[in-house]
């Protein structure tokens, strides 16, 4: 397994973070939580750059380079919060549709994406909150010509849910249970009924979405309804070990602003960063930050691999990028002292993105349990 960037990921690296610091500064965030500033223009600049179609196979229209690249990508954005539909649509929806759907549907959908046309997200999680497609309770059931389905159901903390173009909803055939009869379909935003609800992040939406009796086309069935239990935990496996590194992205910068901070608050006619108490924390934050990012890169490679490790690796990566989120909102904000709690500083609005990123496919403490039953605890 390779463990070292390769020129090329570094080259990449470098390229995407130069065009972050232009597109992407906290003013831009900032306008979005305050004043509800659009993304639109945003997305089509990275669509420009091809980025949607990174992982995209070259016969779909991408450019056909695997997880370890959009890794490299996904970290970058977190370190600056970038919104939008990138992350919704590039690492959930991408992923469910190449797991669940057949090569016509792949070619298609992933199309779209890569042509820039399309933006889209999934929706797995329901009232109970958890992200396993055994779990969900929202059914499909036939039309009795055969020519289309009904879906129904109440789906919850859907990433860019009221925006999307298409969305993969993970269902379930009626009078079904656990892993047996696990569907998933593409539902278009025409179609169903999205509320956007009032987040702790104010920077990137989720929405609440209503599938009351919506119809669709047997076309828009993925794959084979009813036996894509498996298929669909691989897409949540990404969209997790995607998140868990956009996790540690914003991370890095929580800790470079509070680095910088100590370096040039003084009290007592010295920076507070030389007091011995000041140093143990940021030791402490730095352990916590590497070890997320090893955990996650290692996952990462794990899925561009197809390694059989990777529901284990992926757990612990986003089991690590909360315990890393918890230990550097709490010391962030008070190695700031008072300008650290105030509307006009910019730590809230990280602390808020990573806050709202560990509750999202399992906090912390559920993918420990995760990967206590994967180990056989």
């Amino acid at each position: 397994m390779q463990l070292e960037f390769t020129p090329d990921q570094d080259e990449l690296r470098d390229s995407v973070r130069a065009v972050l610091a232009n597109e992407v500064p906290a003013t831009f965030v900032r306008s979005i939580v305050e004043q509800g500033v659009g993304t639109d223009e945003l997305w089509l600049t990275f669509c420009g750059l091809d980025w949607p179609a990174l992982t995209i196979a070259e016969e779909h229209g991408g450019v056909g380079l695997g997880f370890v690249e959009l890794a490299v990508v996904v970290e970058e954005l977190g370190k600056v919060m970038a919104p939008g539909a990138f992350l919704a649509t590039v690492t959930q929806f991408l992923p469910m549709v190449r797991e669940c759907g057949s090569a016509t549907q792949q070619h298609e959908l992933l199309g779209r994406v890569a042509a820039g046309s399309a933006t889209g997200t999934i929706a797995v999680a329901e009232a109970s909150g958890s992200w396993d497609p055994a779990d969900v309770t929202c059914t499909a059931r036939a039309d009795a010509d055969g020519d289309g389905w009904t879906l129904s159901g109440t789906k919850r903390y859907v990433n860019d849910g009221a925006s999307a173009d298409e969305i993969a909803v993970v269902v379930r055939l009626e009078g079904t249970t656990g892993d047996d009869g696990i569907a998933v379909f593409v539902v278009p935003q025409s179609a169903v009924r999205s509320e956007a609800i009032t987040a702790l992040d104010g920077s990137r939406q989720h929405a609440t979405v209503v599938l009351d009796g919506v119809h669709v086309g047997s076309e828009r069935a993925l794959g084979t309804p009813g036996a894509l239990a498996a298929a669909a935990r691989r897409a949540v496996e990404e969209a997790t070990a995607a998140l868990a590194l956009e996790m540690v992205g914003t991370c890095q910068t929580i800790f470079d602003i509070t680095l910088d901070y100590a370096k040039n608050r003084i009290q007592f006619d010295v920076p507070i960063g030389s007091f011995q108490a000041i140093k143990h924390k940021f030791a402490d934050m730095f352990v916590a930050l590497e070890r997320a990012r090893a955990t996650a890169y290692f996952a990462a490679a794990t899925i561009a691999e197809d390694d059989p490790r990777r529901a284990l690796a992926v757990a612990m990566a986003k089991a690590a990028a909360g315990d890393c989120q918890k230990l550097m909102a709490k010391e962030g904000i008070q190695i700031h002292g008072g300008i650290g709690f105030t509307w006009e500083h910019d730590m809230h609005l990280y602390v808020k993105r990573v806050k709202s990123g560990e509750a999202v496919f399992g906090t912390a403490a559920t993918q420990r349990q995760r990967v206590a039953d994967l180990i056989g605890l």
